[in-house]
């Protein structure tokens, strides 16, 4: 079971860090190399607890469908989501996010995973997929960043901070 920690300091309030990331549209933005779309469930704007997502997406040459679920939700400081239905044999992804000073965001992902295949999800894992799934992770975190930090979270959040 791999597991990938990353975290990014962002000087933006804890709100909008976590609201950033739980944006379909965001995640959209961050993702566009690949096609991703949301497909089914909440397709735009904030995805919140007990709700899921469908996406639809182009990995290693390959459109792929995956489904995820927030499991856990304690607005700003934590959510969870999982996935339901994919390619992997389990996933989930856990979003941590900490005051610090100077209104500044600690911001922290926990992806934990199992690869579908046994012994040759193992060695996918150790070839490719870990470095594959942080290189998405470390995108989606300076997306994040970026629209944060410059204040174009307004248009995304559609709100009056």
């Amino acid at each position: 079971m791999p597991t990938i920690s990353l975290k990014t300091t962002i000087h933006a309030p804890v709100e909008v860090c976590f609201d950033l990331s739980r944006s379909i549209n965001l995640h959209v933005i961050s993702t566009k190399h690949t096609g991703e779309r949301a497909i089914a469930g909440v397709t735009s704007g904030l995805i919140g607890p007990g709700e899921s997502v469908t996406w639809r997406a182009k990995h290693f040459g390959v459109w792929q469908h995956l489904t995820s679920r927030i499991t856990e939700y304690e607005r700003p400081y934590y959510f969870a989501d999982e996935m339901v239905e994919g390619a992997f044999q389990r996933f989930k992804h856990e979003h941590h996010f900490q005051e610090s000073g100077n209104s500044n965001t600690l911001m922290r992902d926990v992806f934990d995973y199992t690869s579908p295949f046994g012994l040759l999800g193992k060695l996918a894992d150790k070839l490719l997929l870990k470095r594959y799934i942080t290189s998405l992770l470390l995108e989606r975190n300076n997306v994040i960043k970026h629209y944060a930090e410059s204040g174009q979270w307004k248009s995304l959040l559609n709100t009056d901070r």
